[in-house]
């Protein structure tokens, strides 16, 4: 039987297999590739992740101690003045703030740390309805906290500041700025005392505000400036409302918040220092502080007013803030001389001298002026809250004007906490720190007769500045 072979393959049909072997092998080769760019992409686009990243820290939300063998944070009280109290480990839960403590003799009288956040009013049964309970804040054993809390709580990081204040004062300029920011940053730069003449400082900014009495829309001020100072010196920081406060409460849960600033203006009126001067900030004035304390806030100010560097040299800056539109303003008369006597100074010594309505200057624009100033007048009112981002120097001095026998500490005290120098003048008779009257508001206090004696004005500012 005959065997029959395959015939030898064609010219055409060995180039056909070597045209499809050498695609498969080309398509082979471009898979790899295509696998090796993807890996190195995907490689590469990771390591970019954990560099725009920094380092990676593990999301702190809970914390427990599910045993009896486990620690239950203890709080901590770092710095205390009457009304102005930083705290480690603070709880709150049920809209009530906790302090765990075994060593309950070492905390301060509640009065002194909080309040209930009522309207504040004179009178004995004001005050006595001011004065905290167990609503407001609990003292508590490390047994009572594991019973009420249960096995653990959720992580509150960074630093809070809680505002127990009521809606009162708050959107004031002069009383969110001078008041309420000035005693919180003195307070708080108190623990840095190494806050250095250009501002800088080791202190976190607050990541939060809280503010437990305050719905949203009442924390403004007519002019807006409110929410510049906060703005321009905590741009990260995040507000809350009594409405998120009770949010918080119907939760049932605890928070315990890492680090916590309570601010209380009843509490703080409770102390002695401000029992002396009539001023709440007073007890955060009483306080270790560094001289540069108030650079951090003003530095920024500054910047976020376009200001980046001011120059050393230039003439001294006069600048009187008029009201002559206002309610409380000078005899037209008296305005009219005082404007001719500080623009003589102007004329004879070289001096700059601004004459403003700050309601008709744009918040910018009030910063900068400001800041450049070197001495600041005017009548008794929120324009003079400007005080505080004078450009600091040995005659930076704040001259007000009271109806004769009138007088409040509001911008005195200040001026004082600022190191700003300070004239109160009844017409031709002026004051200092050092002989400040009594309070007082006599009729014409708030009036359009107020007297100045433009002259002796000027000559002042003229002695102020040649010393």
């Amino acid at each position: 039987m005959l065997r029959s072979f395959p015939s030898p393959p064609k010219k055409r049909e060995v180039l056909l297999f070597a045209v499809a072997f050498a695609s498969l092998v080309v398509l082979f080769d471009i898979f790899n590739f295509r696998e090796s760019l993807s890996s190195s992409l995907s490689a590469a686009f990771f390591k970019q992740a954990l560099d725009l990243a920094g380092d990676r820290e593990a999301w702190r939300i809970h914390t427990s101690w599910p045993t009896d063998q486990d620690v239950i944070p203890q709080t901590n009280i770092v710095l205390h003045a009457p009304g102005w109290t930083i705290f480690d480990n603070l709880y709150v839960m049920n809209g009530t703030v906790f302090v765990v403590t075994e060593k309950p003799e070492t905390i301060p009288p509640r009065k002194l740390l909080t309040s209930t956040g009522i309207e504040i009013k004179n009178g004995p049964v004001m005050e006595a309805a001011r004065v905290p309970t167990d609503r407001e804040m609990r003292i508590i054993s490390v047994a009572e906290a594991r019973e009420l809390f249960g096995s653990g709580a959720s992580l509150v990081d960074g630093v809070t500041w809680i505002v127990n204040d009521p809606p009162q004062f708050i959107p004031h300029y002069y009383h969110w700025t001078a008041e309420l920011f000035l005693g919180f940053w003195r307070t708080y730069s108190s623990l840095d005392p190494s806050i250095s003449e250009s501002g800088d400082t080791i202190l976190p900014a607050p990541r939060r505000m809280w503010f437990v009495h305050l719905d949203a829309d009442r924390w403004r001020d007519p002019a807006r400036l409110n929410q510049w100072m906060l703005r321009s010196t905590f741009p990260s920081v995040t507000m809350e409302f009594s409405n998120d406060w009770d949010d918080r409460a119907q939760l049932g849960k605890v928070f315990l918040l890492d680090r916590a600033f309570l601010s209380d203006r009843a509490a703080a009126k409770e102390g002695p220092h401000s029992k002396k001067v009539g001023r709440p900030l007073a007890e955060a004035c009483s306080l270790p502080g560094t001289p540069y304390w108030w650079s951090p806030i003003a530095r920024n100010i500054v910047k976020f007013s376009g200001l980046s560097e001011l120059p050393d040299t230039g003439p001294p800056v006069i600048t009187y803030i008029s009201r002559q539109t206002s309610g409380r303003r000078l005899i037209d008369e008296d305005h009219a001389l005082l404007v001719e006597a500080l623009y003589a100074l102007e004329d004879e010594y070289g001096y700059e001298v601004n004459v403003v309505s700050m309601e008709k200057l744009s918040r910018e624009e009030q910063m900068q002026l400001a800041v450049r100033t070197t001495i600041m007048l005017g009548v008794h009112g929120n324009g003079l809250t400007s005080l505080v981002w004078m450009r600091p120097s040995k005659h930076r001095t704040l001259m007000e004007f009271y109806y004769p026998g009138g007088f409040t500490p509001d911008y005195q005290y200040t001026a004082y906490t600022v190191g700003v120098n300070y004239y109160g003048w009844w017409d031709n008779v002026s004051f200092t720190h050092e002989n400040l009257p009594r309070k007082a508001y006599p009729k014409g206090f708030h009036g359009s007769q107020i007297p100045i004696d433009g002259v002796a004005v000027a000559k002042t500012c003229l002695e102020i500045l040649q010393t």
